[in-house]
């Protein structure tokens, strides 16, 4: 397995262009990977270990939206940054919408 020690110079220059392709090759992968593979939360509560928000069903209200993105300027609430988001990544990620019908009956009846 020694071959390489036989190699001259113009042999090793007509390797280069396989190796330059080989290192295109792995550089391209590596970025697919690393795009694929990067984080979905990119500004809340970065200090925290885990972003955990809770709520009281009864502070609520009748209706509540919440963000599913992550991009939302109010989050945990939605603001609407899903659209652009979804245009620019070609996702379809959208708010999660809590009715609290009975609230709203109340609310009605008052």
């Amino acid at each position: 397995m020694e071959f390489y020690k036989n190699l001259k110079g113009s042999d090793w220059a007509s390797l280069l262009p396989f190796g330059i392709a080989c290192a295109a090759v792995g550089y391209g992968v590596k970025t697919l990977i690393d795009k694929k593979m990067s984080p979905v939360n990119l500004s809340i509560k970065k200090e925290d270990a885990k972003v955990v928000d809770s709520f009281d069903i009864e502070d609520l209200g009748s209706k509540a939206v919440f963000c599913r993105c992550w991009r939302s300027k109010k989050f945990p609430y939605c603001d609407g940054s899903h659209t652009p988001h979804n245009k620019i990544c070609g996702d379809n990620v959208g708010p999660l919408i809590i009715e609290n019908k009975a609230a709203g009956e109340k609310k009605e009846a008052q």
